[in-house]
């Protein structure tokens, strides 16, 4: 889980409509940053899901903080959150 910093755009529940999402790089040196835009689906949790611009990387994140990575494809392995933030 991952701490998401309170401000950006917000939509009338409260949930930024976009997020940075920044994972540890797959090479353990660096960070990777992926910018996710909401969906209309609800995840596990009940929170909204942010998808990127392919729909590959998706993930719930709730308007407490917690980012929850959810697996598209078979054999998928989410990488590490390090933060997250919403876009204004």
């Amino acid at each position: 889980m991952s701490t998401v910093q309170p401000e950006g755009a917000r939509s009338p529940d409260g949930d930024s409509e976009a997020y940075e999402v920044v994972f540890a790089a797959a090479d353990g040196v660096g960070e990777d940053v992926v910018r996710m835009t909401r969906t209309s689906a609800a995840g596990p949790g009940g929170h909204p899901v942010y998808e990127d611009a392919t729909g590959i990387v998706r993930a719930e994140i709730s308007s407490g903080g917690e980012v929850r990575v959810l697996a598209t494809g078979g054999g998928q392995e989410p990488a590490r959150v390090l933060r997250a933030r919403a876009v204004t």
